[in-house]
């Protein structure tokens, strides 16, 4: 994934654009169908009952004991088996939890602290060598306030390569990080980030830029029992 994962807007039809304007079918797309509403918002699609009961007995699992199970291979592997995608070299530390499993995407040399909770409700993305610090949240959708059923909208969320969160950061739904951004700890993300664009604050700012000769390393990080 060396090259920025996407313009955040999906094209549900087949894929998104890519730089030259075609239309690339990355990994990016979120693996369970969303279709829009009337009013144009993302929702998802009735699956089959054999596949919401997968798709529960795996968050249950996961959240309530997986998680928790000091070896890297067990928690990982049970993602997969459960419909995540994740690349080589890459350790996501106990406690995290994660909602629709088969929504999450995460690319080589990932390195995932403790405690984080990823909503993949409406699609993750996460490219290479990417560290994400301890406690962070992200946010997959919101509620339609002004619908008198409170419908749930989902946006799928894509942070690209090289990319550091800091601890306690919130990334709000439907957002692109780009490459080589740096999110500072207990922030709140609520616009995309540029590359190499530093931000932090509630709400979150550009502070800085980064070097982008920094963007180098592999923060493979996978020591025994974590």
């Amino acid at each position: 994934m060396s090259e920025p994962l996407l313009n955040a807007n999906v094209d549900l039809t087949g894929g998104v654009p890519g730089v030259d304007g075609a239309l690339d079918p990355g990994p990016q797309a979120p693996k369970h169908h969303l279709t829009r509403d009337k009013h144009g918002n993302l929702r998802m699609q009735d699956i089959s009952l054999a596949r919401k009961i997968r798709n529960r007995i795996g968050i249950l699992l996961f959240n309530n004991l997986i998680t928790f199970v000091p070896s890297h291979s067990v928690r990982q592997n049970f993602l997969r088996l459960f419909g995540a995608t994740i690349g080589e070299d890459t350790s996501i530390l106990r406690g995290t939890t994660i909602l629709d499993i088969e929504g999450l995407t995460i690319g080589n040399c990932c390195s995932i602290g403790f405690r984080c909770m990823f909503d993949a409700r409406g699609g993750i993305t996460i490219g290479d060598n990417v560290v994400i610090a301890s406690d962070t949240h992200f946010i997959g959708g919101f509620h339609d306030h002004n619908d008198p059923e409170f419908p749930p909208i989902l946006q799928p969320t894509v942070v690209d390569d090289y990319v550091w969160i800091a601890s306690r950061a919130t990334i709000m739904s439907g957002l692109h990080i780009g490459r080589g951004a740096v999110v500072a700890g207990c922030s709140m993300v609520r616009k995309d980030v540029g590359a190499l664009d530093v931000v932090g604050g509630v709400p979150a700012k550009k502070l800085s830029t980064r070097d982008p000769n920094a963007l180098q390393y592999k923060p493979k990080y996978r020591p025994l029992f974590y």
